[in-house]
Formats: C-alpha cells, structure tokens, sequence
C-alpha cells in the first residue's frame, strides 16, 4: 500500500520523529511506512489522517487486487 505521509509531512516540515511521537508510534515505524516497508493498521491509519485533518483515503492509497 502506498501513502503520501511523507508529502504531507514535509509540507508540515515535521520530522519523523515529529510525527511518531504525535501518533505514539516509533521512528521507526514512520520509516518503515513512508518506504511502503509495512502497512498501517486501521487504528494508526486512521491517527495519521486524523493528525493531517484529512480522511484516511487522502493519505493512504488503497489498491485493489
């Protein structure tokens, strides 16, 4: 799945740590998600997008098989 954090992010000229620690998750995790290395769960999905003031399509890019 592919999403948009890191744009988002970088408009808001947050860092990753930035963001990890206002949706309580790891660095770590930020990496991993804005590499496509690991997908969001529906719970963190939706802090994300909440962070962003935006839905949850607008940041993640959902694929269908």
């Amino acid at each position: 799945m592919n999403n948009k954090i890191r744009e988002y992010r970088k408009m808001r000229k947050l860092t990753q740590d930035d963001l990890a620690k206002a949706v309580d998750v790891t660095r770590q995790t930020i990496i991993s998600l804005e590499n496509g290395k690991y997908i969001a769960s529906l719970q963190l999905a939706h802090k994300i997008s909440k962070y962003f003031d935006m839905k949850i399509e607008d940041v993640f890019i959902f694929e269908e098989d």
